[in-house]
Parts: structure tokens; sequence; C-alpha cells
């Protein structure tokens, strides 16, 4: 299936289109005459391993392209030096997540080459683009150590080349009117607008507001919307739940995000010990029904070891949730003191006493309305580079099948 649109000078490329990486295309491409080019979100090692081969071979040599843009999946060296017609172009690279830091259960299983890619593409790239201050720093502050894990003949000064050329542009959220979805507690809430420059007090803010009391009808419903893997560290939020029931304290759970083949053995023997307490268990493939059940829950919580953004988190805010957090990642960037935990028994201890009614928090400037004037000056093509004439009328988004083979899309 296509839709053919006027030719754009943009070259999008994502070779993991799936989840945050797909929902950034797709706002890039809504309303533009901009090229897409995707490859399936599944095995995502290959797809950083081999995307840039794919991409070298399907491109259209005869091109009017003045700016590329992609996702860290994609090894950029690779790319430019097999098609040396895309290095002229302004290079863009946007990080969702960065793999010098990404935590292992087993620090030999890491595998040097992926962050290695990274750097590489940095290096290549005209601009760098992170979705948070954290995964900025994360990552330039680790190129050091990451490289002196070679035996020899070290690299050198990488990480001034890479900051002076690095910028933080949050990752957009085109959120969604949630009001029908709400139920009449929350609808009748006004919202509290904050950010982590304001209550800087733990013992202030929306846990302890005097008029927020609990409806002593409704048990606390408590929403963990995070991918099954070890990395969100599941291990910790069945131990604080699992407390929570030894204490009797009434509760509802539900346990969403992306299921895998391969998922932590705690998930399976949690979900028997909990019983009645869970609401749903899995994940929802329909995003209204994904809306639907954050709104109908009162808290939204992390455990994760990992997180260079959180969209799922400012999703349930933004559907009136109350976010509780590690003290630490991205989420002093984006939420006060007082939705933050440092330690599991801190964390039992907020739980255990929540009792009163959550606020909103305002992520308006998260949303796609006010971060999108900055993705359109980020992608403007150099003032320096004329724009060659077109050499196809028609450009559309592309869809690779496995077998190599171009499917059609559309570009908008």
């Amino acid at each position: 299936m296509q839709e053919v649109a006027g030719p754009g000078p943009v070259l999008l490329l994502e070779p993991f289109y799936g989840g945050s990486h797909k929902q950034l295309m797709d706002l890039l491409v809504q309303d533009s005459d901009w090229t897409l080019w995707t490859l399936p979100c599944k095995k995502w090692h290959w797809r950083s391993r081999t995307s840039a081969l794919v991409y070298s071979q399907n491109l259209p040599r005869d091109h009017h392209y003045r700016v590329l843009f992609c996702s860290s999946v994609l090894n950029l060296c690779e790319l430019v030096a097999l098609r040396p017609d895309l290095a002229g172009l302004k290079k863009v690279l946007y990080f969702h997540e960065n793999q010098l830091v990404y935590p292992r259960q087993k620090p030999q299983n890491r595998d040097f080459q992926y962050g290695y890619n990274q750097i590489l593409s940095c290096l290549v790239a005209d601009q760098v683009v992170f979705n948070s201050r954290f995964n900025l720093d994360s990552f330039v502050g680790s190129v050091r150590s990451f490289l002196n894990q070679i035996p020899d003949y070290k690299p050198q000064d990488l990480e001034s080349k890479i900051r002076s050329k690095s910028r933080v542009l949050y990752f957009p959220l085109d959120l969604p009117q949630v009001e029908p979805f709400l139920p009449e507690h929350k609808r009748q809430r006004r919202p509290q607008v904050q950010s982590p420059q304001q209550s800087e007090d733990p013992d202030q803010g929306p846990d302890q507001g005097p008029d927020q009391g609990p409806d002593p009808v409704r048990p606390l419903h408590i929403v963990w919307p995070h991918r099954w893997e070890h990395d969100k560290d599941p291990a910790l939020l069945f131990w604080v739940l699992l407390r929570l029931k030894d204490r009797g304290l009434d509760f509802r759970v539900s346990v969403l995000g992306e299921r895998f083949s391969e998922e932590p053995e705690v998930f399976a023997e949690s979900r028997d010990l909990l019983g009645d307490h869970v609401l749903h268990w899995g994940f929802v493939q329909s995003k209204d029904e994904f809306y639907k059940v954050l709104a109908e829950s009162d808290l939204v919580l992390s455990t994760a070891k990992h997180e260079f953004y959180g969209v799922s988190m400012l999703e349930s805010v933004h559907c009136g949730c109350f976010p509780l957090v590690p003290d630490s990642l991205v989420y002093p960037e984006i939420f006060p003191v007082q939705y933050r935990f440092r330690t599991p028994a801190q964390l039992l201890k907020k739980l255990t006493r929540f009792c009163k009614r959550p606020e909103l928090v305002d992520m308006s400037r998260f949303s796609w309305a006010t971060l999108k004037p900055q993705f359109l000056d980020l992608l403007s093509a150099p003032v320096s580079s004329p724009l060659p004439a077109p050499v196809s009328p028609d450009k559309q988004e592309q869809h690779l099948s496995e077998d190599g083979q171009t499917l059609g899309g559309k570009t908008p």
C-alpha cells in the first residue's frame, strides 16, 4: 500500500520501527512531505548489526535529500561509508537509549560492538540529539571508561568532540484527550503544575494535601506499564507488592507493558501469589484501552534500573496517575522530589501510607505541540546547501521485507 506525495528534502531512517521509535517517526512524517524508510521492530541486535548494509542496498542513488535523520540503532558510520552520496547530507542522530550504560545481568554478556557503533555514529553525525540530559551525560561521560576496554591504542579526546555537537531535545508526546476515560474524582480534581525545581521538600506536595482524602470504597490502584525485562527491575515491583499484601493492605495492581518470548521468572511466580489483587495482566494492544486502564489507576510506579526517558510514565501522569519513581536515572529531570524514592524500604513506606488522592502534574512541556518547532528547526536543510532538482517525482515510505525486498508504504 502506498500514498504518493510530493518529495521533501528530509530522509528519515528507522531500523527498529516500533514503540517510541515508531511514535517519533510518525510524528515527524505527519503533515510533511518527507521520506521514511523503516524496518520491522524485531531482532533488535540484528537490526543494529546489519541495517546499514540493508539500507545501503535499497535507498535510491538518485535523490534530492539534504537532511538525514536516524535513530542510534543504525550504524550511521557504516551507512555513509557504504553510500558516499549520503555523506554530504546534514546528518542528525537521535538517541532514544544508549548502550554504554545499559545494565546487564552479567557484565561479561555486554557486547562491546553495540556501544562502539554508537560512538562511531556520533563521530560522523553533524548533530547528536538525546531525549534527556541523563541520556546525554551518561553516554558522553562513559565514553572514556567504555573505550578503556580496548587493550591498546586507545582512542583519545572523543568526549569533547561528541559533546560539542550534542544537545537535548525531549521526546515529544502526542497526548490524547483522556477526559472520556477519567473517573469522576479525577475530572473534578484541578491540575497542579510543577517542575523538578518546585516543591523540593519531600514532606510537602500532593501526597500530603489535606483536601485529597481517599475514597473509602475504592482500594488504591497501582499500575506498572513497562517492558517485562530485567532492566525494569520487576523483582523490586513484586517484592513491594507482596509486602503490601502481607501487611493486609487493600490495593489493586495492573501489570502492563510489552512481553517477550523470554521474560523474568518472577512474573509467573508472583502472579499466583498476588491473586485477587491483580486487575490487569499483560500487554494491552489497543491504545484506547491502555489509556483507559491508566485513567482508572491512581498511582503509576517505576522500579527501573535503566531509563532514559519513560514515555509510559508521562502518559500515565497525563491520565491523572500519581507517579512514584527512583531518585536516579532520568527521573530527577522530570519529577519533583516528592515523587521519588531512594531505597526499597522508602518505596514500601510511601506505598504503605499512600491513602491520599494524587495531583496531576503538567506534561505540556513534553507535548508534540511544544516540541514540534524545535524538531522542524533541527531538520531544516543547511542554508549553504542548494536544493538539488528532484530526480524522482514520487517518493514513498518504504518497508523492507525479511528477504530484503521492498514493500510499499507511504509518506504523508
